[in-house]
């Protein structure tokens, strides 16, 4: 045994056979109490924590109502949970009929099954997976709410909401905007004049308006394009809005990545045959996005987060459907617990994706020091 090896063994073997309090003691005297500032700024840490704890958690908990018909049955001072149980189907499903609900739970499974087939790097054909969520997926999901095939009643797109919404402006988005954004970095590097003019065009115009004015527009001037008589579908408006505004904020994300890989990258593509669009597919964007998955999931939640903006549309996104349920004169009040359970799931969302993208740069960082 080597002399570095006797060292280190002899200077772990005390943690090693310290008992758990002694452990926990040396861990708080290393991470938490180093230094005086150190000390200071966790002990205002704990006081902020304990302050917001000691105002929630009493209305939130301990005072609170759970069931209730009305908000007339709930006591003062605490939440009234009960408006939450009251309408929690119609905060999942919107004012989708209830006797068709089957076919909105089918989604849901079909989505999980997706996303835990494409999430879950163990689980192979990741290619199909992506088939499925980009393609199949969407097919399914429209043909299943909207009915109209196989005997299903047609239920009209302004009576889906919720959750169910959300969700499906969200997946949307997130599936295409990606492969969108892609193709908006390669035009505006491209060396084509035309190419790159219009990719810089479309990227800084979705970039230099608010989104809530690209659905605008689109409710607007879009008719005009259209034979008359024709009304798009608002939901189409709002999938097809939502993805190619965030795309224009992709391709700026996966162009930082493009610009990060050294030239030797394309020259040694070229130097063993391959062609633009197969050194590009197989060679630089798998690098250039590995790089830049942070950018990528920052863009995804906030993606996720601009879905609220289709009220102006006309749909009833989670958000919205919660303001709907305050405005029941039974429930008049309870604005506090509705958006408390739509920060709270929002919140659930992005931190499930902000720790699913610390867990995809732990594997390429153990990848990269094998």
């Amino acid at each position: 045994m080597t002399e570095a090896a006797l060292i280190s063994g002899t200077l772990r073997r005390p943690a090693a056979i310290a008992s758990a309090p002694a452990r926990i003691a040396l861990w708080l005297r290393q991470r938490i109490f180093a230094s005086w500032r150190d000390a200071l700024l966790s002990l205002a840490v704990v006081l902020i924590l304990g302050a917001l704890a000691w105002a929630i958690v009493p209305w939130a908990l301990f005072n609170a109502t759970w069931t209730g018909a009305s908000r007339a049955e709930c006591a003062p001072g605490g939440a009234c949970w009960g408006f939450v149980a009251a309408k929690a189907s119609q905060f999942i499903y919107g004012f989708y009929p209830p006797a068709e609900r089957w076919r909105a739970d089918t989604v849901f499974a079909l989505l999980a099954a997706g996303l835990i087939w494409l999430m879950v790097p163990r689980i192979p054909g990741k290619g199909y997976a992506g088939l499925f969520m980009m393609v199949i997926l969407p097919v399914a999901t429209f043909f299943l709410l909207h009915g109209g095939i196989a005997g299903l009643p047609v239920v009209a797109s302004d009576k889906w909401g919720g959750l169910l919404l959300t969700l499906i402006l969200a997946v949307s988005g997130i599936c295409f905007s990606l492969p969108f954004g892609a193709l908006f970095a390669l035009g505006r590097r491209s060396r084509m004049p035309l190419v790159r003019w219009f990719c810089i065009g479309f990227i800084e115009l979705c970039r230099g308006v608010p989104f809530i004015t690209v659905l605008f527009m689109a409710i607007v001037m879009l008719p005009f394009f259209l034979p008359s008589g024709m009304k798009p579908d608002p939901l189409a408006l709002a999938v097809v809005g939502i993805i190619f505004y965030e795309a224009a904020y992709m391709a700026e994300v996966v162009r930082g990545g493009l610009q990060a890989l050294p030239k030797g990258q394309y020259e040694a593509a070229m130097a063993i045959g391959f062609g633009y669009w197969r050194t590009m597919l197989y060679i630089v964007l798998p690098q250039a996005i590995r790089k830049v998955v942070p950018g990528i999931v920052n863009t995804t939640i906030s993606l996720l987060k601009n879905t609220t903006l289709v009220m102006v549309v006309g749909l009833f996104d989670l958000l919205n459907i919660v303001s709907a349920g305050v405005a029941d004169p039974l429930w008049v009040g309870s604005q506090a617990e509705g958006y408390f359970v739509v920060g709270l799931v929002f919140w659930l969302m992005s931190f499930g994706l902000s720790c699913y993208s610390r867990a995809i740069e732990g594997g390429f960082a153990r990848a990269d020091r094998a």
